[in-house]
């Protein structure tokens, strides 16, 4: 493994990395907002299990695909965007139900966040591109340990700090939420912040340069 020195740096950086609010910890919070707690830790939990591909893909050397070719990228990248712009507009036509049916839409809703989530990180390219750009300077080719099996342990590492970052904003936007749950008018407007929150992220993602 690498040296005791570049380990410090390696969690340091990750730990800097991991709490500058970015992608995955607004769709979280997205899905906090029009959905609920759970089917925010949910959507959290479905981010970070897609968040190995990356990881896996890192170690096989797939993100340099997206350097070599960029039209790839390009296309994956809109992939993802229109995908996220698509589940901000059904936030936004979803009715809201009575308080009685909360429960079972909850539910429903959290195995919906599970998938959408994994889909949204697994379509991600920057997520792909930052492991590919982050992870090999803290790799030592000379540790006993290969360099692949290296990628995949620090690339592990990377993914729960970033997951422990999604679940603090979960439960901060629970918080703020939570007392409002009992009013139709206060869901309907947190889902449809949830629903904005979505879109713009995807305008912001496909807008992008690189």
């Amino acid at each position: 493994m690498p040296s005791t020195e570049l380990l410090i740096a390696f969690f340091a950086t990750t730990a800097i990395f991991a709490y500058i609010p970015g992608p995955a910890m607004l769709y979280a919070a997205a899905q906090t907002m029009a959905r609920g707690r759970w089917s925010g830790l949910t959507a959290a939990l479905g981010i970070h299990l897609g968040g190995y591909v990356h990881v896996f893909a890192a170690a096989a050397g797939l993100s340099v695909l997206f350097h070599a070719v960029p039209t790839l990228y390009m296309a994956v990248k809109l992939v993802g965007a229109l995908y996220l712009i698509w589940l901000g507009v059904l936030l936004f036509r979803k009715r809201v139900e009575g308080d009685m049916a909360l429960p079972a839409i909850e539910r429903k809703s959290a195995r919906r966040a599970f998938f959408e989530s994994i889909a949204v990180e697994v379509l991600n390219p920057k997520t792909a591109i930052f492991f590919m750009a982050f992870l090999p300077q803290f790799i030592d080719a000379s540790a006993a340990l290969p360099v692949w099996l290296q990628f995949v342990v620090l690339g592990t590492i990377v993914n729960l700090m970033f997951s422990s970052a999604d679940i603090v904003c979960v439960f901060l936007a629970g918080a703020v939420i939570g007392r409002l749950r009992r009013s139709s008018r206060a869901q309907r407007l947190m889902q449809r912040a949830g629903g904005a929150v979505l879109v713009g992220l995807g305008v912001h993602v496909a807008l992008q340069k690189s």
